[in-house]
């Protein structure tokens, strides 16, 4: 029995991930006639197997670590049950992961509601181009006046520390830990190394990062590569830079692996007249990228590629923006620079460790790199003034409250 076409649409979406259901709720805000297909969880990876899961279990991990010095402040926590790991804290990993669980459903049921309130069509299948303008899906054939893929990524594959799912762990496979390892080796000291290394930690997990380059946090600015170092040594997180061996002969009495080296598109490029979003366009593979394409492509509001913020969160969090000092030529700009130990709010918070550093040439900023509690909101108040081309003798003018982390940005400009 063949095929039949159900239904005409302006706009065919595959996946729903940030960029899917961008473009899918924006589109309907036109006017347009959308669908949108997928095979797995509305929400696509950042929802279901990056950024959420892991902030939710980051946030266990630091409430635990931040129970730790209580007493300093002069709350004690009595006895409780089950094991106890410092103190009368205990961790109960399960229940750990469920709170995952449950944080993640609640945020993918509200998005499944936005979209059924627009009007989204979704269809719960894996599609299929069967040419430029038609989608294939569960037996049925859709003809559609323009299509999106936005199919997302999977974990990138390290030759010869191949994924097992036991032994050799994928990012989206360590979301499914049963329980703590006592000790685990992370391979990669991007983002997604650099979180999960923090929070095995925190967790009292030993816990070895092997790197092949010859600092951490490669992407990042040199200096924040350096703090992070010192950050890993306070936490007792062992590093190996500069690794060129064999992971798993030298790291043998390992519990767990976890290779952390980045996502590739699940799927190639294939079709001509396909618009390619979000991480399926091989770019750059963040959700607020994701997001800010879907909406350039379905409203035509541009956005400057060059400016996309870059967050690795924990305690203290790690942010940046345009340029990095090592790229810029020695003598041609103009460098700022506090340390968050200089602001009273961060003494208040007991989160006294990392600095803010603005790089600028003739009064415009060219880039900024913070590691600090809160530089997540810190990077936007940043890149705004970039953006708009506000000078920094401009934000000297602005009144920036006290005690807060935002007036280490006014105090850096006058450094």
């Amino acid at each position: 029995m063949g095929v039949n076409i159900l239904k005409k649409y302006d706009i065919g979406i595959i996946g729903a991930g940030p960029a899917g259901y961008t473009a899918a709720l924006h589109a309907r805000s036109e006017g347009l006639n959308v669908v949108m297909f997928e095979k797995d969880l509305i929400g696509g990876v950042c929802l279901n197997k990056g950024c959420i899961p892991t902030k939710a279990v980051m946030h266990a991990a630091e409430l635990y670590e931040e129970m730790k010095s209580c007493e300093d402040v002069g709350i004690f926590v009595n006895s409780c049950a089950g094991s106890s790991t410092f103190g009368g804290i205990s961790v109960d990993f399960e229940k750990v992961m469920a709170y995952k669980n449950q944080t993640v459903e609640k945020i993918r049921k509200s998005l499944e509601l936005s979209l059924k309130n627009a009007g989204v069509t979704i269809v719960s299948a894996e599609a299929k181009l069967q040419c430029k303008n038609t989608i294939s899906a569960d037996g049925e054939l859709y003809e559609c006046g323009g299509i999106i893929a936005a199919t997302g990524s999977k974990p990138r594959p390290l030759k010869g520390l191949e994924f097992d799912h036991e032994f050799i762990l994928s990012s989206d496979d360590i979301l499914n830990l049963k329980k703590l390892p006592k000790n685990i080796v992370i391979v990669g000291s991007g983002s997604i190394g650099t979180e999960w290394a923090r929070i095995f930690a925190a967790f009292g997990v030993e816990v070895t990062v092997v790197e092949v380059a010859d600092r951490l946090l490669p992407a990042a600015d040199f200096e924040v590569s350096k703090r992070l170092e010192r950050i890993f040594k306070a936490k007792n997180i062992k590093t190996v830079l500069s690794y060129n061996g064999d992971i798993r002969q030298d790291f043998k009495d390992a519990q767990i692996i976890l290779a952390a080296v980045g996502r590739i598109p699940c799927e190639e490029k294939t079709e001509d007249g396909v618009v390619y979003l979000g991480d399926a366009c091989g770019s750059i593979q963040l959700a607020h990228f994701a997001a800010k394409q879907a909406i350039e492509e379905i409203k035509g509001i541009k956005f400057d590629k060059s400016l996309v913020p870059s967050v690795v969160y924990g305690c203290p969090e790690i942010a940046w923006i345009g340029a990095r000092e090592q790229d810029l030529e020695q003598g041609t700009y103009q460098k700022s620079g506090l340390l968050i130990s200089a602001l009273g709010k961060s003494h208040c918070d007991n989160c006294t460790d990392g600095f803010i550093k603005i790089l600028s040439r003739e009064g415009k900023i060219l880039g900024a790199h913070i590691v600090s509690k809160e530089a997540s909101a810190l990077i936007h108040q940043i890149l705004i003034a970039m953006q708009n081309n506000i000078t920094t003798d401009k934000l000297k003018e602005v009144c920036f409250a006290h005690p807060t982390y935002s007036e280490g940005i006014f105090e850096c400009l006058f450094r």
